[in-house]
């Protein structure tokens, strides 16, 4: 152990290390920055609430773990409360934009940093495309319902249906994203706010109207596809209850980094899964795990048991609802991009900030083009898979460097401390890697892909160029 400030970082080569001093001014910043407490805690259920709810609750239930889908988001909340914690930790000690990356650099080194970083790029990028493709799912649901005789052609990605091309609504929904976060954060961040008050609002009525119709024979049997089916759920499901993490990504722009952070992170969290409990016991309970639509599963369930009209104003929810799911993480991947630019990792013309709003306006559009092929041309499970690994791996690293800082530089002013030290982040750790050997071998081909791809990008351009070697 040592206490020997790191002014001039450590470590040496792929390994280097940024100082921690560097990064503990929240004066020294190029963004805005506008975001209070609530408006933080906002982005982060915004980012976690949503998707789950109201598209991958219902696929998993059918396809994966019946009634038991339950058991795969408490699963999962486990692992993402351990790591929570321990962002919470670092986001109250290094107010920085960048998130895992930023912690991964300045603990375990620059290759590490890299690294997650390049995967945060991909797995940010992938759920917005989710998200798009299961608003895109209510919205179909709803235009049938209103009789409107869509083209099969834009209704979703090859595959998927009789005559599909593309999602156009998922691909519109994606470019939405971006122009509003083009818009500048204060702005972006009151649509935010507004709109997760009404997608709460949403899932409450869901459960208030919903559990008059539970069925308890609906929850039998509770484990139709067995043990390992609940826990396959809870792999597929483990980007629902995270958003968090991409919320921390805006530090730079909080008005009080330090002290908000860490309490926007366990209060999205706590607040989150208390709702996702509530409503996958109504929804398993409405309808045998059999009888679950995929893709528009709450409002199928209400139109089932005779609701059609309320089952339309799920719909609608649904769609406004989810859409901060969308601005979260796009706010995520493009403030990690534009870290690594500034850090010299990336060419530094990604890192050019709008010179009024003051927003990497650039990143922004190239992440809302690149979620839009996504979301156009891939079913929504397999762009599900593709963003799970990473952000796994993710908190595998946040919650190890966690551990590492506290012995390493146990003087560093923290304005949060993670308990239960080092067991919570551990158990972080633990499960973490026992859910990612759940994931499909597909999944691990493509992360393999993205990772010699990253790999060649680094010792071409980033070891060369990073901040550090100079």
């Amino acid at each position: 152990m040592t206490t020997t400030p790191e002014r001039f970082g450590r470590g040496s080569g792929m390994f280097r290390r940024k100082p921690v001093e560097d990064l503990t001014d929240e004066r020294e910043t190029d963004l805005s920055r506008s975001l209070g407490l609530w408006q933080l805690t906002a982005i982060g259920v915004g980012g976690i609430i949503g998707a789950g709810i109201f598209a991958l609750a219902g696929a998993v239930a059918n396809e994966t773990a019946g009634p038991a889908v339950l058991i795969s988001f408490l699963l999962a909340g486990v692992a993402s409360g351990a790591a929570a914690l321990s962002y919470a930790e670092f986001a109250g000690m290094i107010p920085k934009a960048g998130s895992a990356y930023t912690y991964g650099y300045v603990v375990l080194g620059e290759v590490v940093g890299w690294f997650i970083g390049w995967d945060l790029l991909l797995e940010y990028t992938a759920i917005v495309s989710v998200v798009a493709i299961g608003i895109s799912g209510y919205f179909s649901f709803l235009m049938a319902e209103l009789g409107a005789d869509l083209p099969a052609w834009m209704l979703g990605a090859p595959g998927t249906g009789d005559g599909h091309v593309v999602d156009l609504f998922a691909v519109l929904l994606c470019l939405l994203i971006a122009y509003l976060l083009n818009r500048g954060i204060r702005a972006a961040a009151r649509f935010e706010t507004a709109v997760v008050a009404l997608k709460v609002a949403v899932v409450l009525l869901v459960v208030g109207v919903g559990v008059f119709y539970v069925r308890t024979e609906n929850y039998q049997p509770f484990f139709p596809f067995g043990v390992s089916g609940a826990i396959t759920g809870a792999a597929t499901v483990f980007f629902a209850v995270f958003g968090y993490d991409a919320m921390s990504t805006a530090a730079e722009e909080s008005r009080d980094a330090r002290r908000h952070l860490p309490r926007a992170i366990i209060y999205s969290l706590v607040l989150s899964m208390l709702l996702y409990v509530a409503a996958t016991l109504v929804l398993t309970g409405m309808q045998n795990y059999r009888d679950i639509d995929p893709e528009s599963g709450f409002s199928s369930a209400f139109a089932a048991v005779g609701l059609s009209g309320l089952a339309d104003v799920i719909a609608v929810g649904a769609i406004v609802g989810i859409l901060t799911v969308m601005f979260t993480f796009m706010l995520g991947v493009t403030r990690v991009w534009y870290a690594m630019s500034r850090d010299g990792l990336l060419p530094g013309w990604f890192a050019r900030l709008h010179p009024v709003r003051r927003v990497p306006s650039r990143v922004t559009w190239i992440a809302g083009a690149a979620s839009a092929v996504i979301a156009g041309f891939l079913p929504i499970r397999e762009a599900a898979e593709l963003t799970n690994i990473g952000i796994l791996l993710a908190f595998v690293v946040v919650c190890v460097a966690v551990i590492v800082l506290r012995y390493r530089r146990p003087e560093l002013p923290r304005s949060f401390r993670l308990p239960g030290m080092p067991v919570i982040p551990a158990i972080g750790v633990i499960f973490s890697l026992w859910l990612i050997t759940f994931l499909a071998p597909v999944t691990w081909l493509r992360f393999g892909v993205w990772f010699l791809l990253g790999l060649v990008v680094y010792l071409a351009y980033g070891r060369r160029h990073s901040q550090l070697n100079r």
